[in-house]
């Protein structure tokens, strides 16, 4: 009898070692993903709206801290502007680049700038180019960001 107990007792530490094993990776990927995700989208040439998107961004990662926080701005269309050096955001976009908020330019309006104007615009540092704006709004999303256009 005292055998049986002996050896259901390693049965149980064996099956509760193997569960922590194969748990510890999923914790560990989730402590490295922030809490709180957000894409802010900026189609829109006013300078208001423009402001805002990024006032928006600061304000949440002042809340949630710059850690527990991933923020990315997509701009497209009109709203490309916001992303180029001749913007009056531009040394807050270059800024905050560097402070972890992302800022995402869509392919496809700056192929239609170049073939209406012939150059291509100029972006501010620490601006990526993605395939499509709206594309990359939806793949966050999927990923679980939350939306809000100003």
């Amino acid at each position: 009898m005292q055998h049986l107990i002996v050896r259901s007792s390693y049965v149980l530490f064996a099956v509760l070692g193997f569960t922590l094993l194969a748990a510890r990776p999923a914790l560990a990927a989730d402590s490295l993903e922030p809490k709180h995700k957000l894409v802010i989208q900026v189609s829109s040439a006013d300078k208001e709206s423009q402001q805002l998107a990024i006032n928006n961004a600061v304000n949440v990662q002042q809340v949630y801290g710059i850690d527990d926080v991933a923020i990315e701005i997509v701009a497209y269309g009109p709203g490309l502007s916001i992303l180029t050096t001749e913007n009056e955001q531009a040394t807050r976009v270059k800024s905050l680049a560097t402070q972890n908020i992302k800022f995402s330019a869509c392919g496809n309006t700056i192929a239609a700038f170049k073939k209406k104007t012939g150059k291509d615009p100029v972006l501010t540092e620490g601006v990526k180019v993605v395939p499509a704006g709206v594309g990359r709004i939806i793949e966050l999303q999927e990923k679980g960001y939350s939306y809000i256009r100003p």
